[in-house]
């Protein structure tokens, strides 16, 4: 077993109100898409409010932007989700919904098992990638760096 998990944070930038009905097809499919990702395999644990949903919670990010929060038993675990399941119907519709972000909107890192990061926390992660491209400290699902070996 091991003594780390992953997580991850993916940030949005909206096209409009995340209450328009520009996004009401988007915000449609939230409570389908996030059971998806609560039953996968390797899911362990995602940021929510009360709803079931993290777009209502406050963060550093912006009024416009979402952010989700979530861990993983493992890079695969994560990549399976995204890009084999039904959450793909959604990234292929995401042009309709959020704007092309410049900057990197996605980070991964590893943490002690059992530990859940803040918002906080996950935008430092995501402040260091941008400073300094994939590193074990902040990568990328395209360029992974294994979790770190001995016990956390």
């Amino acid at each position: 077993m091991s003594n780390y998990e992953l997580a991850e944070l993916n940030l949005a930038m909206l096209v409009a109100p995340i209450d328009s009905p520009t996004l009401a097809d988007f915000v449609a499919e939230l409570d389908r898409i996030n059971a998806v990702a609560d039953q996968s395999p390797g899911f362990v644990w995602r940021l929510q409010s009360d709803e079931g949903n993290a777009t209502d919670l406050e963060h550093e990010f912006g009024d416009d932007v979402i952010a989700n929060l979530s861990i993983w038993e493992s890079v695969e675990h994560l990549h399976t989700y995204v890009y084999r399941t039904a959450h793909v119907e959604i990234m292929r519709r995401r042009k309709e919904w959020f704007e092309v972000m410049k900057e990197s909107y996605v980070v991964l890192w590893w943490v002690s098992q059992g530990h859940r990061p803040t918002l906080r926390e996950a935008k430092g992660k995501l402040d260091l990638l941008r400073a300094n491209g994939s590193n074990p400290d902040a990568f990328t699902i395209k360029k992974p760096y294994q979790e770190p070996s001995g016990v956390a």
